[in-house]
């Protein structure tokens, strides 16, 4: 797979929340960052461990990919990540940007305005 598809890939196992599928495509050393106030953690349990109680509330994921830009072992994206709550749906633009190595996600950093996504999500 080249480093678009394998992020691709891991998007889309994403989609339904399988951890276990999109996990698979991150490198044991992989870096992932968001803005303040998550930060950075590292590997695959490290990702589980932000994303897995963060999207607790989310019956349904969709990463919109608005646009798309690979060179070399970099991946960038721009999305809409839309994700179906109980009561609505709740969108925020995203950009990631990627690095690809042996197939595997080595380092993973999403730009976005975190208030923008706090402010929709529930609290409880």
């Amino acid at each position: 797979m080249t480093p678009l598809e394998t992020v691709k890939a891991f998007m889309k196992a994403m989609e339904p929340l399988d951890y276990d599928t999109a996990l698979q495509y991150a490198a044991d050393t992989c870096e992932y960052t968001n803005p303040p106030p998550i930060g950075t953690v590292s590997g695959p349990a490290g990702i589980r461990a932000v994303l897995e109680p963060f999207f607790a509330p989310t019956l349904e994921n969709q990463f919109v990919i608005l646009r798309e830009l690979a060179a070399g072992s970099t991946v960038i994206l721009e999305r809409l990540d839309r994700h179906r709550l109980a009561e609505k749906w709740v969108e925020l633009p995203v950009t990631g940007v990627f690095e690809v190595q042996d197939g595997k996600i080595t380092y993973w950093r999403d730009y976005f305005d975190a208030a923008t996504i706090l402010s929709q999500w529930p609290t409880g």
